[in-house]
């Protein structure tokens, strides 16, 4: 590091650690569902919601998938466009949206979530008997205010 600048590690940068490890896990996973499905990223999160959740306003799933609002709606239009979504307008104020799996969506997640089930099962044999505290500390990091 450069002599006039504080000292400072990224590499044990908790921050840089958690964003690098979680891209990569969920990397491995997206390689799976992009070349088996054809779906992305995005379109996964918003599937395992809705698979998760039911019905949700579009501006509860942007919030809920930590997408940002143009890259939610366009993945939702997708999803919608693909049938595997559907799109109920609010009937006191038609500029808000529901959403909700069709029964195709609910047909691809019984394919989907049995992949996301057996990667789970492969990073718990990988953590071993560090799982529990990885898990504790994710929990504790999750409900801080930091």
């Amino acid at each position: 590091m450069s002599k006039d600048l504080p000292d400072f590690h990224l590499a044990r940068f908790l921050p840089y650690r958690l964003t690098v490890a979680g891209a990569h896990l969920s990397a491995g996973l997206a390689r799976r569902y992009k070349a088996e499905f054809g779906i992305s990223v995005a379109e996964w999160r918003i599937l395992v919601h809705l698979a998760d959740a039911g019905e949700v306003s579009i501006r509860d799933l942007e919030a809920r998938v930590h997408l940002e609002k143009s890259k939610a709606s366009r993945a939702a239009s997708r999803l919608v466009a693909a049938g595997h979504v559907t799109k109920v307008p609010n009937a006191d104020d038609r500029r808000l949206v529901r959403l909700s799996l069709s029964d195709g969506g609910r047909a691809l997640m019984g394919e989907l979530l049995p992949m996301a089930a057996a990667y789970q099962e492969k990073l718990e044999i990988v953590l071993g008997p560090h799982l529990h505290g990885l898990e504790a500390a994710l929990d504790r990091l999750m409900a801080e205010d930091l």
